[in-house]
């Protein structure tokens, strides 16, 4: 339940900052609203890594490089989104950033990259997506 509960907080906020970094980018551009949410955003988890240490930082020599960089995804998703709410609205930006989440997810986890559980996708999860898909195609018509 409080996975579930995370998640859909998570899809509220990603929703929210797509359209408030919209609106910024129209006042300063794209890269500069880019660099201030991520300068926002690290100062803001700085202040709460300090109160909260919950982790362990001497055990950051043993993650893999490659989830160290995790983190540099956010510029792009940060991006990306603006310029597409910019382009083709908010609802349908947001539909297709969904539909390309669940389409990475499924084939991440049925093929058990990055230390996932292998998990074979069904014939119902593929005809869900494909529905979704459609959907999203639907709903800009």
């Amino acid at each position: 339940m409080k996975g579930a509960i995370f998640a859909l907080l998570g899809g509220l906020c990603i929703t929210m900052q797509g359209i408030f970094n919209a609106r910024v980018s129209e006042a300063i551009g794209g890269w500069h609203t880019t660099s201030m949410v991520h300068i926002i955003a690290f100062t803001i988890a700085i202040i709460i890594y300090l109160n909260v240490r919950d982790g362990k930082g001497k055990s950051f020599r043993q993650v893999p490089w490659l989830y160290l960089v995790g983190g540099s995804f956010g510029v792009i998703v940060v991006f990306s989104e603006l310029t597409a709410i910019h382009r083709i609205g908010p609802a349908p930006a947001i539909a297709l950033l969904l539909v390309s989440q669940i389409g990475t997810a499924f084939i991440i986890e049925s093929q058990g990259w990055f230390g996932e559980r292998k998990v074979p996708i069904t014939r119902r999860q593929s005809i869900g997506l494909t529905m979704m898909l459609v959907g999203v195609i639907l709903f800009q018509l």
